[in-house]
């Protein structure tokens, strides 16, 4: 199993175990590739040091990617959270900052955690860390939602495709939201059905995402997209977690965003040569960083 295509197997198979997805998969790791499960754990552990230290470094003032294009967005975003009078509340003003600031990091060269992609690295530790800094959330606890979440993303990498290149920023973000999702469920105490409907719920509102990065660099609009991302993340959560329920289950969600992903056209996968990329101001960018 340690391939996981299905995420209602893997629901199926957790249920019927009376225990969380990430339980599962941490037992079926461990033997699939013949290690012990602390070793994952102390590996997830990794992990998550490398996400926290890329928030903090992400949310420096003076912080400027090799490009000049990006910089500095993640800090004021975290000043505005930290004043407390946001819309959307102190937890999604917060997860916005560090998803914005990691991202950021990544533009600046910074060591950051693919999650799944480098393009869609702040959206995961930006829920993660702020659950475990607004929620008291346990270490432990969020090394296993980083668990959950890997299972999450391996599906739809092995059931669609984790690749902008080949999926458009649906794949990259929007995977990246799905993981998330289900990942703030399993911090929260719900059940394993509603983190999957969670990940459904935020695959299909980033379904149809285009990729198409200004001047071919993963800054604009990816930074920003992160932090829209972590939003729809978080509502996805609260919706599964209020017991709503996605119509369309994940397994076919998933399938769905791959056909829609096949279905883009070449320019606006991760080739710079639609979308914002095109524009006017897209293309002067693209002038004055290469000539």
């Amino acid at each position: 199993m340690l391939n996981y295509r299905s995420v209602a197997e893997l629901v199926e198979k957790a249920n019927k175990e009376g225990i969380t997805i990430s339980r599962l998969v941490l037992t079926d790791q461990a033997i699939q590739m013949e290690t012990n499960e602390q070793d994952i754990l102390n590996r997830m552990k990794e992990n998550l040091d490398v996400m926290r230290q890329s928030a903090e470094k992400g949310l420096t003032p003076g912080l400027k990617s090799v490009s000049g294009l990006s910089g500095g967005d993640g800090y004021k975003a975290h000043v505005y959270a930290a004043k407390g009078d946001t819309l959307g509340g102190s937890f999604c003003a917060h997860a916005t900052a560090l998803a914005v600031g990691i991202q950021e990091y990544n533009a600046a060269m910074g060591k950051i955690v693919a999650t799944p992609t480098a393009g869609s690295c702040g959206i995961l530790p930006a829920g993660v860390i702020t659950m475990m800094e607004q929620k008291s959330t346990s270490e432990e606890a969020a090394i296993m939602a980083l668990i959950t979440a890997g299972a999450i993303g391996m599906v739809i990498a092995n059931e669609a495709s984790v690749s902008g290149a080949q999926g458009g920023c649906q794949a990259e973000c929007g995977s990246a939201a799905a993981m998330t999702a289900a990942a703030l469920v399993e911090l929260s105490g719900g059940t394993n059905e509603m983190a999957a409907h969670a990940a459904a719920i935020a695959l299909q509102n980033l379904m149809g995402l285009v990729c198409d990065p200004v001047a071919g660099l993963v800054e604009v609009p990816c930074i920003l997209r992160n932090g829209g991302s972590i939003a729809i993340a978080i509502n996805s959560a609260d919706l599964a977690l209020a017991d709503v329920a996605s119509v369309i289950p994940v397994d076919e969600v998933i399938l769905a965003m791959n056909e829609v992903g096949n279905a883009l056209p070449e320019s606006l996968r991760e080739t710079s040569q639609g979308g914002l990329a095109a524009t006017p101001t897209g293309k002067a960018i693209y002038e004055r960083i290469f000539g």
